[in-house]
């Protein structure tokens, strides 16, 4: 490879990486706590900074402009959430819609309303958006609406141009990148319960790709594996197919598999260092024994400024009812 071509792959590799993004934020933070650092410090700064993008650490209680602007923040984002409120799949609560938006904005105070009912609509298509969600369906339902956010809104307008009979040539395919959220409408299922030819979407699909290569796109031959498996389908359809798909799901690398959804190794072998630091420290000096948790569950995140209430799923082993139980274990 010739000197040229290495210098003309430098640039490219660098933003391909989003490394000029990093640098920038890294700046800007620099900037705004400049009083705080002496001169001495700002390469640890640097370096203490670029390692929470390393760890997806950086993400945490920022703004949602920096959140959703790379793959690897948004990956890192789904990643924080999923470990910092994992008990409640664990728990086996049920939440609403608004519940888990409480839930995202503990992580990101601005986090737009409108990704979350989107991936709500995913899991309950045309019910009332109060229904409770398991956090496992929830989860890889928005996981797909906020990973892949421009290219759902793409796929929506596509779809809808099928429908109307529009010629592939003249669709218009729009991109919220320039849209702020609260300008972002939530899109809803046709009424039309045949949907549209799965092959003439599927090509849509492949031009879109091929426009928008670098945008956040899913895989096109796993969306072929979706689309081409039966002659015709609904946007309904092809949203859940998109969150329940393993390859999906492992092109992300965001989140385990639904089965591994409890289990995070790193984190319980953390969890279990602190454990038993505090305990040595109780053992040592009595006085501090009150800090301990009641229980080894100590990954819980405090609740919001009002108390998520704790529901249980429904209650089948008695004569086939669905009545939804309360926890009686209230304080």
């Amino acid at each position: 490879m010739s000197l040229e071509r290495l210098l003309q792959s430098g640039p490219e590799y660098l933003a391909q990486r989003d490394v000029p993004t990093y640098v920038e934020d890294a700046l800007a933070q620099l900037l705004e706590h400049k009083d705080e650092i002496e001169p001495s410090g700002i390469a640890k700064f640097f370096s203490e900074y670029f390692t929470s993008v390393s760890q997806g650490t950086h993400v945490l209680f920022r703004e949602f402009a920096f959140v959703q602007c790379t793959r690897h923040n948004r990956a890192s984002f789904l990643r924080l959430f999923w470990r910092c409120f994992r008990t409640i799949a664990k728990n086996g609560d049920l939440l609403t819609m608004k519940e888990y938006q409480c839930l995202l904005q503990m992580l990101c105070p601005d986090f737009p309303m409108d990704l979350t009912q989107k991936a709500a609509r995913i899991v309950l298509m045309d019910d009332a958006m109060d229904c409770l969600m398991s956090f496992s369906d929830f989860l890889y339902a928005f996981q797909i609406q906020f990973y892949y956010s421009e290219f759902l809104e793409s796929a929506a307008a596509i779809y809808q141009d099928l429908l109307t009979g529009k010629s592939n040539n003249t669709v218009i395919v729009p991109t919220s990148r320039s849209a702020t959220p609260s300008q972002r409408q939530p899109y809803s299922e046709s009424p039309s319960l045949d949907g549209v030819e799965a092959p003439q979407f599927y090509q849509c699909m492949e031009n879109l790709c091929e426009r928008d290569r670098h945008s956040t796109i899913p895989p096109l031959l796993l969306i072929g594996e979706i689309l081409l498996r039966a002659p015709r389908l609904t946007f309904y359809g092809f949203l859940m197919a998109l969150s329940k798909n393993v390859g999906i799901n492992q092109s992300i690398g965001a989140l385990p598999e639904k089965s591994d959804l409890l289990v995070d190794e790193v984190l319980d072998k953390e969890l279990d260092r602190i454990v038993a630091q505090l305990s040595a420290c109780s053992i040592t000096h009595p006085a501090t024994s009150s800090l301990l948790p009641p229980s080894r569950d100590i990954t819980r995140v405090a609740s919001p400024k009002r108390t998520l209430p704790s529901r249980r799923r429904p209650d089948l082993e008695s004569d086939g009812s669905t009545e939804e139980t309360e926890d009686s274990s209230e304080n």
